[in-house]
């Protein structure tokens, strides 16, 4: 297949006011945002307390500033989200769009600044959709960035494009940088295996340690066997040479080429950091296709865990796999985070991931060892014909399960006689009811879906209180396998969902959540959950559904609390929680200590990204992309970056 090449484009971006090339602060930042997470280490912690429990009744919008970068999936193109979280950096905002331009913002008016478009190809079949989470910041140490000379991109940011270009921009002015690659731009899809254009796309930002710029990607689910595959790069952030690759998926020793035939394993979430250790740790996804393993037997390392690499080499550090042979889509899809905390008497530095089973793991970031004791507890085994699913899974036993794991048909919930009673039929029909039940022809419940437990909406470090703070959904599913011939031939299973065909595989896809005939879940509320956790002590401190599913699902349930989650929580010094994320259209806070909702505010479409906090100018502002979600069909689809702050500082 040929190559795409971007050098031949033109690089465009808006005329500028001269005294945007003077130092981009003229105003000192009181604290800035400048990584995904607030920092490289993910914590999603803001020291900022001039918004606190006390007063946060008083925060009101400020400013609203709308990209116009929004497709509702209509002609050639595909559906936009809008989930970008902004870096505040030396006093200027900047944010992603749908359709990947990169923005620059005044922080105290929302007055734009400057734009660059990158012209990405929206017609290609986007499996996530027209969707970007925002931006990596670096600044040159060398003597020569230090002039902070304008024309020297002394200054930069990196995006990782939806159709598969890592970009530099000069944070100043928005010109590409054009040491870097060509004019500015590298082209991702060199050298990827199977690649095939729409399959393979970037949807998370990329991360800078050691001034080499780190990407994963993003790679379609279950379409077929040998997808694209999920290599991890480095690149010189200067010049945009590539300086090393890293395969998650390895061949086991004994298996012939032809009984091996997979992709993907790929990293499209967040990805952290530790400078000091020089290690970026990588969360990554499943290997290809999601639900049938019988041609990647084994474990299949190194998908659905939390590696380190070396950021200088890209060597491994260490590995730590928390499902082994998925057959779920249970993806390590939460940002690993950093930070240390206080262990029998001691300050332990460690690192903290978790997945979609909605089990916390807790590990050394040196070393990748349990911190918290992990054990293989026995699973079901597969009973499909050339299937071996693994015996064994890793249990965390000194943290608390967060996410429902099984759902017995006498747990089965409705508002009405015959909702329970059709849901109780249905469960009994099925194969498994309970985590890491294996996929069969008959049917199975996974016990969390593949939305939930701990999607990429994550968790955040409450350092006060030396808690997780754990956005949590619970929305089973039911998984039924399909014969290839069957499917060939027009078999789409037995109740409407979503269909996909696993090319290569035996067994074509059938998967939807279990619902009742009134179309509302069978499984109780709430459908999504904030959690806080001690992991000292090994307990859960609270737990507060958020937001509601009235707009989805209708029927009255206003009353009914608890929305699926997707965008996720942080936390601030001051002992607040701010979350997007429900399905609703609102945003939210909640005190850090008990979980109490203090305050929400209307929005024009659904929060589903990460919000922000920063102070500028003596004032803090909160800020939250609300845009809809490109793959749910919700009440309205927008473009908007909504602030707020206190009606009088």
């Amino acid at each position: 297949m040929q190559s795409r090449s971007w050098q031949s484009r033109a690089c465009r971006w808006l005329a500028l006011a001269p005294v945007l090339l003077l130092p981009l602060a003229s105003v000192a930042a009181d604290d800035e945002w400048t990584a995904y997470g607030h920092d490289l280490g993910g914590t999603r912690y803001s020291p900022l307390t001039q918004i606190t429990p006390d007063n946060v009744h008083r925060l009101q919008q400020v400013w609203e500033f709308h990209t116009g970068d929004t497709s509702d999936g209509a002609g050639d193109s595909v559906r936009s989200g809008f989930e970008t979280t902004p870096l505040l950096v030396d006093g200027r905002l900047f944010l992603t769009t749908a359709f990947n331009r990169i923005i620059a913002l005044d922080p105290a008016s929302g007055r734009q600044l400057w734009a660059y478009d990158p012209k990405i190809d929206r017609s290609a079949p986007f499996g996530d959709g027209l969707i970007n989470r925002g931006l990596a910041a670096w600044q040159d140490p060398s003597p020569a960035g230090k002039t902070s000379a304008a024309e020297n991109c002394a200054a930069r940011l990196f995006e990782a494009t939806v159709d598969a270009r890592l970009i530099a921009v000069d944070a100043r002015t928005g010109a590409p940088c054009a040491d870097f690659g060509a004019r500015g731009q590298v082209d991702l899809t060199e050298g990827v295996e199977n690649y095939h254009r729409g399959w393979y796309h970037m949807t998370s930002p990329p991360i800078v340690v050691d001034g080499v710029v780190v990407v994963g990607s993003a790679i379609d689910d279950n379409t077929r066997v040998d997808m694209p595959d999920g290599v991890v790069r480095g690149f010189d952030a200067h010049s945009g040479k590539r300086l090393w690759s890293w395969e998650p998926l390895e061949r086991p020793a004994g298996v012939p080429p032809s009984a091996w035939q997979t992709g993907a394993g790929n990293a499209w979430s967040i990805l952290s950091a530790d400078p000091e250790r020089h290690l970026v740790y990588v969360p990554t996804g499943s290997a290809s296709p999601d639900y049938y393993g019988g041609l990647r037997p084994g474990d299949d390392h190194w998908a659905n865990s939390v590696v380190a690499l070396d950021s200088r080499t890209g060597k491994l550090a260490w590995g730590f796999q928390l499902v082994h042979h998925d057959l779920w889509d249970y993806d390590t899809a939460s940002a690993p985070l950093v930070t240390t905390m206080s262990l029998n008497g001691h300050r332990t530095p460690i690192l903290v991931a978790g997945n979609k089973t909605g089990m916390i793991y807790v590990l050394d970031p040196s070393t990748g060892h349990p911190v918290l004791p992990i054990e293989e507890r026995p699973v079901p085994a597969s009973t499909l014909p050339g299937e071996q699913a693994s015996p064994t899974q890793p249990f965390p036993s000194a943290t608390p399960i967060l996410a429902r794991q099984s759902l017995a048909a006498t747990e089965a919930w409705g508002v009405t006689d015959e909702d329970r009673q059709a849901c109780r039929a249905a469960l009994t029909k099925l194969s498994g009811v309970e985590v890491f039940s294996p996929p069969s022809t008959q049917g199975v419940l996974a016990v969390p879906g593949n939305v939930g437990g701990i999607n990429w909406s994550g968790f955040a470090w409450d350092r006060t209180h030396e808690r997780l703070i754990v956005a949590v959904t619970n929305l089973p599913y039911r998984v039924q396998m399909i014969p290839a011939e069957r499917f060939a031939a027009g078999d789409r299973g037995d109740l409407p969902g979503e269909t996909a065909p696993q090319l290569g595989a035996p067994y074509a896809l059938l998967r939807a959540p279990l619902r009742s005939p009134s179309g509302l879940p069978c499984s109780p509320p709430p459908w999504g959950e904030l959690v806080a956790v001690d992991l000292a002590a090994g307990r859960i401190a609270w737990r507060q559904p958020v937001g509601t599913m009235s707009d989805v699902f209708g029927h009255g349930l206003d009353n009914i609390p608890g929305s699926v989650l997707l965008g996720g929580p942080i936390v601030t010094g001051s002992g607040l929680i701010f979350m997007g994320g429900t399905m609703d259209r609102r945003f939210h806070a909640l005190s850090a200590a008990t979980g109490k909702e203090l305050w929400n505010a209307s929005l024009a479409a659904s929060g589903h990204a990460l919000p922000m906090t920063y102070q500028y100018g003596g004032r803090q502002f909160v800020l939250i992309a609300a845009g809809g979600h490109a793959k749910i069909s919700e009440e309205g689809l927008g473009d908007a970056l909504v602030a707020f702050a206190l009606s009088s500082p």
